[in-house]
């Protein structure tokens, strides 16, 4: 298929751009095969240049022979076009809808971007579970890398080099992948060298209605108890539900069986709950026309902050029973790739250090999300405006980073990254010149020839003028385990998301900015203090030196 084949009116003059924070601009529409481009001939005008994949929704209306396109972003911004002529108008909507709605991932637009910078780090090889091992095998002899899904021949949603107890064997592994959901046998998520206790993750175990076991897995699983030690299993979905997916083959480990471990149930929603709040919630800071009682009342009902306060309570009950109770933790829910991975990203950022700065956080991505077979392709498809809404489509990503900026919120100074990089990675997320979030895990990522035919998010991100942009000016290292609070008055709307394309939102930005310079004000004019005090100090030492005598 040829991209000319979509496009009906490759160039329209005269159309009318209205933006946020913008004022209209007058121009010549473009489309091509991946962008929306919008130029104005005036000078100091900033061109549009808007990724097809970016592109939500659209809205036609038209009054006499004047169109208006309403354009709306998976980043949440709204985008309204004014186009003379009503064949025009309706050629141009069209073929955004078709531009926007690819079938085919080969076609979009990361296997056509070329980088006008230079490449200093291929992102591709920068946080391979090799290098991440070492990390840990300095702290612990009772785990090794495994290549039993080399190949992608036990598991399509792992990596092909995965972490287990040394004591288990490769083929006690392929026993216990055929008795967890979609072969997710339980891996080395975190591990803790405080006191060395342990996070896994899974799927769910195929129990049934018969109760049926396997005994390599609860082997596998006990394997990483210390003598005389204690486990949780900590279950993200209600007894209820859990109770509900034998009926379906799946289940929960039956205590009989683990008598080393007790099953804690922590709901949190997935699919299209989560979706739907995102709706309501977008819709609610959209409407400039509530009072207070009504804004606050949309703002509840939404149930965003809700989901958020469950994530975040169950991520710190996992931290807790690591260190403070020296305890080991499973955790699963149904398939092991969605609040699964929330909650351990999160206990790793409350409890180590190292993902509390870029490259550390970076590889938490890496091996929490896309190793760990996130399917980002499906849950990212659409954002809060389309229509047409797919059940295996949700805001899980967005609701982790949510979380991450409601951390660092509380705990400003413990951060490396500031929050322009978790915007940043939301927004590459759902439309993207990179293909790091491309695919559903790394088998199809290897199909797609990924790392041969498109560049990484990393190598542009790790580049020093990149860094700038998003290191905090506050951060001192912080080795201590950080405890955030979950109280409802501790938890805010994320304006920096949620609120950016209004104009309040500009005034936050700036502020922060100003204060952002201040501090850096500061620090040089104290470098400068401390450099004339080691001179002063000097020259005090020369002086007695010369009077000694």
């Amino acid at each position: 298929m040829e991209f000319a084949e979509l496009i009906r009116t490759p160039r329209v003059d005269n159309v009318v751009l209205h933006r946020p924070f913008y004022p209209a601009v007058e121009g010549t529409l473009c489309l091509t095969g991946h962008h929306l481009i919008l130029s104005s001939r005036q000078d100091n005008t900033e061109e549009l240049w808007l990724l097809h994949s970016n592109i939500d929704a659209i809205d036609k209306r038209f009054v006499g022979p004047l169109g208006t396109i309403i354009i709306k972003c998976k980043d949440f911004r709204i985008i309204q076009l004014d186009i003379p002529g009503m064949e025009e108008c309706l050629n141009i909507a069209s073929s955004i809808e078709a531009l926007s709605t690819l079938d085919s991932i080969t076609l979009m637009y990361p296997f056509f971007y070329r980088p006008m910078f230079e490449v200093i780090e291929d992102g591709w090889h920068s946080f391979l579970p090799e290098q991440e091992f070492e990390l840990y095998s300095c702290s612990c002899d009772e785990w090794r890398l495994s290549y039993v899904n080399k190949e992608f021949a036990v598991c399509p949603s792992y990596p092909p080099i995965v972490i287990v107890p040394k004591s288990i064997d490769d083929e006690a592994l392929r026993k216990v992948a055929t008795f967890r959901h979609g072969g997710r046998f339980p891996v080395l998520s975190y591990y803790h060298k405080k006191n060395g206790m342990v996070i896994m993750r899974s799927g769910q175990p195929l129990t049934g209605t018969n109760g049926r076991r396997c005994k390599e897995d609860e082997k596998l699983i006990n394997a990483t108890l210390r003598a005389g030690k204690r486990g949780y299993i900590i279950d993200t979905r209600s007894l209820t539900v859990a109770q509900q997916a034998r009926a379906k083959g799946g289940g929960f480990e039956q205590e009989a069986h683990y008598p080393q471990w007790r099953r804690i149930h922590k709901s949190i929603e997935r699919y299209h709950i989560l979706q739907e709040s995102l709706i309501k919630l977008v819709e609610a800071c959209n409407d400039q026309t509530h009072n207070m009682d009504r804004w606050l009342s949309k703002l509840e009902a939404s149930n965003w902050l809700t989901h958020i306060k469950e994530i975040l309570t169950t991520a710190c009950l996992a931290a807790q029973c690591i260190d403070r109770e020296g305890a080991s933790i499973l955790i699963h829910g149904t398939e092991g790739t969605d609040s699964t991975l929330q909650v351990t990203s999160l206990a790793q950022i409350i409890l180590e250090p190292r993902s509390r700065t870029i490259r550390g956080f970076e590889a938490l991505i890496e091996r929490e999300w896309l190793q760990a077979g996130h399917p980002f392709q499906q849950r990212c498809a659409q954002s809060a405006y389309c229509n047409s809404k797919q059940k295996w489509e949700s805001p899980v990503f967005l609701l982790f980073l949510d979380c991450v900026w409601q951390i660092l919120r509380q705990f400003p100074c413990s951060f490396e990254f500031n929050e322009n990089f978790l915007i940043m990675l939301f927004e590459h997320a759902y439309a993207s010149q990179f293909g790091t979030f491309l695919g559903n895990n790394e088998s199809e990522r290897c199909k797609l020839k990924l790392q041969q035919k498109t560049m990484s998010l990393w190598s542009w991100v790790n580049r020093p003028s990149e860094l700038r942009k998003f290191t905090s000016p506050l951060f001192e290292a912080n080795n201590l385990v950080i405890w955030p609070s979950v109280a409802p008055q501790s938890l805010h709307l994320w304006e920096g998301i949620f609120l950016r394309w209004n104009r309040s939102s500009k005034y936050l930005d700036e502020a922060y900015e100003e204060m952002v310079n201040i501090i850096e004000y500061n620090k040089e004019l104290q470098a400068k203090v401390n450099i004339l005090r080691r001179q002063l100090a000097e020259l005090e030492t020369e002086d007695g030196m010369q009077e000694s005598p």
